[in-house]
């Protein structure tokens, strides 16, 4: 571009409140030419509302361009069977916040704990939470949304059929996408990521630098990968998968602990690596998850061959831990052994799944700004 193209581009971009523009920044010393204009984001900008529904309950936040989080809420413990209860509930919290902060919002996304179909936004396989298989949660979302008033925006805007910029994904897909924009993951071209949620095991891939979700938003459901040919029988049927094997269900009874219903199975787990560490019973646990999450991380490793692998949730305390116990059984599990070892290392923001639905949200104003903001 040229000076005044790229000026004006930058004003366009600054009158929708998207960036802020310093005409006159000062050079740094002993630099020749009229320096060029510093641009930041706005930090007054807009935002869109980002939710994340899970089986402990739900949160809401309000996340500004670059995946800033302006603002959350936490909501309820005993997540309803009827999607539709919970999802208001969460939107109603997400307006309580924009009615506090004065915000724009542009767009709203959703991540929630199973596979959602592409195109319908359906969730097929929400296995620990009570909904039925098939929900329709983008829908639902989508009409919780504009009955708030959220996104009164007109019908056709992108995002779903006829109604506003409104998206849903699988959490561990979207906290790939944020992780791999703004977190440890920026800069792999092909990056693995998996994680534990309250409960089960999810994954997701990058590759060559965008999402992969198969031909229908399925792909990568890593939780099914049989560790235990003999272990306990998991919810899809089969036997021994890593979702049932090494997730916080998993660990806290294998330290021997009564998981209870008071606090979050995520939480206790990490609390008992955390403080208890020293603990025979624990230590063995973590040791055992270690085994069966490295092999099934190697077997991902042999098919996928990324280039970096992030770890999510209570895994991301297992590698605080004992860091080079994981990383010894990938490699040594792993075709290529210690040669070809991958970097094995922690997620790097906190409620990644929220930052990465509301990237989705944040899309079609980053595909044209104009066009997404002013119609």
């Amino acid at each position: 571009m040229t000076r005044a193209t790229a000026g004006a581009v930058a004003a366009e971009l600054e009158a929708l409140g998207l960036i802020t523009v310093d005409s006159r920044p000062g050079g740094a010393a002993g630099a020749q030419g009229r320096p060029s204009h510093r641009l930041a984001v706005d930090d007054r900008g807009p935002v869109v509302l980002a939710a994340q529904v899970h089986a402990d309950g739900f949160r809401a936040a309000l996340v500004g361009l670059g995946g800033r989080i302006v603002a959350t809420a936490p909501g309820c413990q005993d997540v309803p069977a009827d999607p539709g209860h919970v999802l208001a509930a969460v939107v109603e919290a997400g307006a309580g916040l924009l009615a506090e902060s004065g915000r724009r919002c542009v767009g709203a996304g959703l991540a929630v704990p199973s596979a959602v179909a592409e195109p319908e936004g359906t969730a097929l396989n929400p296995l620990h939470l009570a909904w039925p298989v098939g929900a329709p949660v983008r829908e639902i979302f989508r009409e919780a949304v504009r009955d708030a008033g959220i996104l009164p925006g007109p019908p056709g805007s992108p995002g779903s059929s006829g109604g506003p910029a409104v998206f849903a994904g699988n959490d561990v897909n979207l906290a790939a996408l944020a992780e791999h924009r703004h977190g440890a993951g920026r800069g792999a071209r092909d990056l693995l990521v998996v994680a534990t949620g309250h409960r089960g095991v999810g994954g997701a891939l990058v590759l060559d630098g965008r999402l992969h979700t198969g031909s229908a938003g399925l792909a990568l459901e890593v939780g099914h990968l049989t560790v235990n040919p003999d272990g306990r029988p998991c919810h899809c049927g089969n036997r021994g998968c890593l979702d049932v094997e090494a997730d916080p269900l998993a660990f806290v009874t294998a330290a021997g602990r009564d998981p209870g219903p008071e606090v979050s199975l995520l939480q206790r787990s990490r609390d008992l690596l955390r403080t208890e560490y020293g603990d025979p019973a624990v230590r063995s646990a973590a040791h055992l998850l270690v085994a069966r999450l490295g092999l099934g991380l190697a077997g991902l490793v042999n098919i996928l061959n990324p280039d970096r692998i992030v770890l999510g949730g209570l895994y991301q305390d297992l590698l605080k831990a004992d860091p080079e116990r994981l990383r010894a059984v990938v490699a040594e599990r792993s075709l290529w052994g210690r040669s070809g070892s991958v970097p094995v290392l922690e997620c790097a923001l906190d409620h990644n799944s929220l930052v990465g639905a509301a990237e989705l949200a944040w899309q079609p104003v980053l595909d044209d700004p104009l066009g997404a903001l002013l119609g």
